[in-house]
């Protein structure tokens, strides 16, 4: 696979492509810091990505449940009961996703792996399990599925034939390329993701299972913040974007005129979104931190250490300061999303977020 040519672009092509590399390696560069100090508040973080990605990717598709839909099904849901089509795409979206999320470091690129991850997408989807778990063995295109139920085919795909030998080129080229590091993982990364969605390996099942592969190929190499913001979500909002990229590059499919400088640039164009969400996230956490007094940090520590408090706890550790100071600041730091309670009157309890 001669992906070369590919990648060849013209010198203020390349300049741009480089100094958005860069502002996407500067902000990884901070994150990481930030990651290793707010392990609670990324973990809230995380959990509203994970929606908003199994959302998003699965309405890219055609589906049309909003992210408190899939919210609720998720917290619910009882997989004998998943009639709907959408249903079985969200729940198998999740498992895949939290797949990658706990196990991305022990999991190699593969063919076996790719075969896996797509088994466990389609899991519960019932008219996919003839074809689950392996390549494609009937021709297919690339459909854009709107709202209001129109399609719009965007281009054809390789042929079922030449699919296993195309995929296994790809996997070899991207392992070698992320061994070497002369190139750098972001574009790496960018370039397997189109050619993935051109060869469109799979019956179906392909765009959610890019958009997965996006995420486990960022985070093997230590894009850790790709996890706490959904590129999906950041997709969808530029999906008409994201189709036409896609097709303006894929009509000179397998000539000359195949460069993938626009491809390349949309793909940066959506993680630097993501990057300036997550930072706006994170600025306004910190702002709300920062509105809280020293008593109040110091009741916010009390509970994160310990976990589950009742107020006469907190008098007996802090008894610098009267009850009804101490419950005041509980009301507050319940009201401002720092803490959770449940129960009432006498029996109320105060939970760190975990």
């Amino acid at each position: 696979m001669d992906i070369s040519k590919k990648i060849a672009f013209q010198p203020t092509i390349f300049q741009d492509i480089m100094q958005k590399l860069g502002i996407v390696d500067t902000f990884k560069g901070g994150w990481n810091l930030i990651e290793t100090k707010e392990k609670r508040y990324l973990k809230e973080l995380r959990d509203i990505a994970t929606i908003q990605s199994i959302g998003s990717s699965t309405r890219i598709e055609g589906a049309t449940l909003t992210d408190e839909e899939v919210k609720k099904l998720l917290k619910s849901v009882e997989i004998n009961k998943l009639d709907k089509r959408e249903e079985q795409e969200v729940v198998g979206y999740y498992e895949a996703l939290e797949l990658i999320l706990k196990h991305y470091e022990d999991i190699d690129l593969s063919e076996r792996y790719l075969h896996q991850l797509h088994s466990v997408l389609l899991k519960y989807s019932s008219k996919d399990q003839r074809h689950k778990g392996q390549y494609k063995n009937l021709s297919n295109q690339v459909v854009a599925n709107y709202p209001d139920g129109e399609q719009k085919v965007i281009f054809r795909t390789t042929e079922p034939h030449l699919t296993a030998g195309e995929m296994y080129d790809l996997i070899v080229w991207t392992n070698e390329q992320l061994k070497e590091k002369k190139l750098h993982p972001i574009l790496i990364t960018s370039v397997f993701v189109y050619e993935f969605l051109s060869i469109h390996p799979y019956q179906d099942g392909n765009g959610r299972l890019s958009r997965l592969l996006t995420t486990f190929l960022l985070l093997k190499q230590k894009y850790n913040f790709i996890e706490y913001v959904s590129f999906e979500h950041v997709v969808e909002i530029r999906k008409d974007m994201y189709y036409r990229v896609l097709m303006e590059t894929q009509k000179h499919r397998g000539t000359d005129d195949e460069i993938l400088d626009r491809w390349v640039v949309f793909f940066l164009d959506c993680l630097i979104d993501l990057t300036d969400k997550l930072k706006t996230k994170y600025e306004t956490y910190n702002n709300l931190k920062s509105s809280i007094n020293e008593r109040q940090k110091q009741v916010l520590d009390y509970i994160n250490e310990n976990k589950t408090i009742q107020i006469k706890n907190l008098e007996e550790n802090l008894s610098d300061y009267s009850r009804n100071t101490l419950k005041k600041d509980l009301q507050y730091l319940v009201q401002e999303g720092f803490i959770l309670t449940t129960g009432s009157g006498r029996g109320v309890r105060y939970h760190a977020k975990e």
